[in-house]
């Protein structure tokens, strides 16, 4: 009834692009991704995990012939989380119909190949590279995807279950109302950082790049390096990456706290690209780009995405974290601060969503809900271990 056929031509590769379109296209909240963000993940000359890895993909055919699936199966020597006994590799980039059968052919296939690589198990639906994009099933929140951020229709949480996958961790996204008045507890403590000799905050400037790039270098190896299983981060990574978001850049949208010159916080947000990108059905060509740039000029978009948010070790706790919000709250909410009065103005965007954080750390998802957050949606990365008779156990609280 199904066939499987592995993508080894651009004829087929093009098909397991095309795929998730048909899946989704009739779902309103859809917006379809850039071609070129998923290409990118299966070629070596882009994606540096190929320096410790391999990856395949296979598309499922009907009897008409028509395309109606996709998986992507992965092993990468670098992953591993907290608390892993045994090497696990990944399977991600599925797209299903509502039936069972094919969905359990789909992940037959990844496991023989994961396991003819000597892996024990295997997680889903994650990416093959960095953990901010393309991670994690949707199960909470169908609404328009942020950009990179999975979307799926509701019934593969019993597709995956069905198979076998249990929950691994749950990834929490948060949103906020941009024109509500922050908690008055953050204006109290940006009263009391503000007395602090030495500490200012400024937001980062697209002709400097190369000096913020080192000083979020130095915050993110503080802050971050070296627990749930992230790394140390080089200069000159950031200001490749910070280089590659130039073109998107809202310079009033990340900021940097300092102390005596000193970086001990940072919060990088970027616009909803989505917003501009859902009018270009996937492609990015020359045509493509220049719509995109005619977009970007005519279009003004409401939403801002939270891409990471930071203090450095030795100035946590003391209020840091809401001196900034309440700093950044004075150019994207319009605030004006006179004789210790907070007084709120018209926001520059409507809408805020945080990228997910994992459940696992209980301490960042209070830190987010502390902001007045509300939860605007919960993906799940499930884990599938070969034997099955082998005890099972969640990803670790870290």
């Amino acid at each position: 009834m199904f066939k499987l056929e592995e993508v080894k031509d651009a004829t087929a590769a093009k098909k397991f692009l095309e795929v998730n379109f048909f899946i989704n296209n009739q779902d309103p909240n859809y917006i379809r991704p850039l071609d070129k963000d998923i290409e990118q993940v299966f070629d070596p000359k882009k994606n540096k995990a190929f320096r410790h890895g391999e990856a395949t993909r296979w598309i499922l055919v009907d009897k008409y012939g028509t395309t109606i699936g996709r998986i992507a199966a992965f092993i990468n020597k670098k992953y591993k989380n907290k608390g892993d006994e045994f090497p696990v590799g990944g399977v991600g980039f599925f797209d299903c119909p509502n039936d069972q059968e094919a969905a359990d052919m789909l992940f037959d296939v990844a496991k023989h190949w994961l396991m003819q690589r000597g892996v024990q198990g295997m997680d889903g639906p994650i990416n093959f590279g960095e953990r901010d994009r393309w991670w994690g099933l949707l199960v909470e929140g169908f609404k328009p995807p942020v950009y990179c951020l999975n979307y799926n229709p509701p019934y593969y949480k019993q597709l995956f279950e069905s198979y076998g996958f249990k929950p691994f961790f749950n990834q929490i996204c948060f949103g906020l109302d941009v024109g509500a008045r922050l908690q008055e507890k953050f204006y109290h403590r940006h009263a009391e950082c503000s007395r602090i000799p030495g500490i200012t905050a400024k937001h980062i400037r697209i002709n400097e790049l190369d000096k913020f790039a080192k000083d979020f270098a130095t915050v993110y190896n503080n802050a971050w390096a070296g627990h749930g299983g992230m790394k140390q981060i080089e200069e000159k990574v950031v200001r490749t990456m910070f280089r590659s978001m130039k073109p998107v850049l809202d310079e009033r949208l990340c900021w940097f706290v300092y102390h005596n010159e000193d970086p001990i916080a940072v919060w990088i947000n970027l616009p909803d690209l989505n917003q501009w990108f859902k009018h270009l059905n996937g492609k990015f060509d020359l045509f493509h780009k220049l719509k995109f740039l005619w977009l970007k000029k005519t279009r003004k978009i409401e939403k801002f995405v939270g891409i990471i948010f930071g203090v450095v070790h030795e100035w946590q706790g003391k209020g840091i974290d809401s001196y900034m919000i309440v700093e950044g709250a004075r150019v994207i909410q319009n605030l004006k601060i006179e004789n210790g009065v907070y007084e709120m103005g018209e926001p520059i965007y409507k809408d805020y969503e945080m990228q997910w954080i994992g459940e696992f750390n209980p301490k960042m998802v209070n830190v987010a809900e502390g902001l007045g957050t509300h939860r605007s949606r919960i993906l799940t990365t499930y884990r599938y271990q070969f034997d099955r008779t082998r005890e099972y156990h969640p990803h670790p609280l870290v």
